[in-house]
């Protein structure tokens, strides 16, 4: 692992998309739309995120239908141009095309060497380049009687893969949507020197009301990043209702800005001050007892750095 880039501020914005229909095509055209439109704020915003699942409606059944190639390896050049994927090409024009980060929410991928189907984020940079790659690693099998049964598992197959990536301005790391319930994920980026862990996201209207809020909070605190989660906006029309509600939360747990339920785009400015107090004033970072219990951060990664 590689020395962390030194944190600088920068500005985020989350893309809370609305009206994703059956129609992919038109699901890319929205998407991009929206990217130009959070890249002419006043604000220029250096990196961009997009929500879980915006290329196709939301749910397992979906997957396999809307599932791209990537053939994405870690570490070697890809080439766009020959790309098999439509929504890698369009993310990686309008990257290049708005000269910023996009962390491109996430798209069902098809391994084009066993078949098997993974929930993907891809990162792009202010050049087009696609630099970074992450498959889901938790996968959404719940069962709330009366309320939701959901199993990712029908189709999807879960990554084993932590990825990091750097900017010029952070380290940040990636997770999706159920991810953030898992401490040990978050601790392993953290350790490896990320200031940002981003979860693009979909939670739904039981689970996000009990714990959108209240996780990316609590991880924001036990390691003292910043932590952002982006979601699709809320479609009661759709089979599938996302809770909404994308935000970026800072080292000691503030919201330093919430999206509605609707269709929006919500920016924040990232000050590494602010992670630099939180762990003077807690220094919880320095007081580990590794020495009583084991050090997670140690664990293999993917980083593209």
């Amino acid at each position: 692992m590689t020395v962390p880039p030194i944190f600088r501020n920068f500005t985020i914005a989350l893309i809370q998309l609305g009206k994703i229909t059956s129609n992919k095509q038109d699901n890319l055209n929205r998407a991009r739309e929206m990217v130009i439109s959070a890249a002419n704020h006043d604000k220029k915003p250096d990196l961009i995120v997009l929500p879980e699942c915006f290329n196709s409606p939301y749910g397992h059944n979906h997957f396999p239908t809307y599932a791209e190639i990537i053939n994405y390896q870690h570490g070697r050049p890809y080439d766009i141009s020959s790309s098999e994927s439509e929504s890698v090409r369009m993310l990686s024009h309008v990257a290049m095309q708005t000269k910023t980060w996009i962390i491109g929410g996430t798209i069902p991928e098809r391994d084009m060497t066993n078949q098997a189907l993974y929930n993907t984020c891809t990162v792009y940079n202010p050049k087009g380049e696609l630099v970074s790659l992450y498959r889901k690693i938790h996968l959404f099998d719940i069962n709330i009687p009366g309320k939701i049964l959901f199993k990712e598992s029908e189709t999807l197959t879960g990554g084993k893969d932590v990825v990091v990536f750097d900017t010029e301005f952070a380290r940040i790391g990636l997770g999706i949507c159920y991810d953030i319930r898992f401490p040990e994920l978050s601790m392993i980026m953290t350790r490896q020197g990320c200031h940002a862990l981003i979860y693009p996201g979909a939670f739904n209207c039981t689970t996000g009301p009990l714990h959108w809020h209240l996780l990316q909070r609590a991880r924001a605190v036990d390691n003292q990043v910043f932590i952002s989660m982006c979601s699709p906006a809320r479609d009661l029309a759709a089979s599938y209702h996302a809770y909404g509600h994308s935000m970026i939360v800072d080292p000691m747990g503030r919201i330093l800005s919430e999206a509605g339920e609707g269709e929006e785009i919500t920016i924040a400015e990232i000050d590494p001050e602010a992670m630099d107090t939180a762990r003077a004033n807690i220094p919880v970072t320095q007081q580990r007892r590794f020495d009583v219990y084991a050090d997670v951060g140690m664990s293999g990664d993917k980083g593209d750095l």
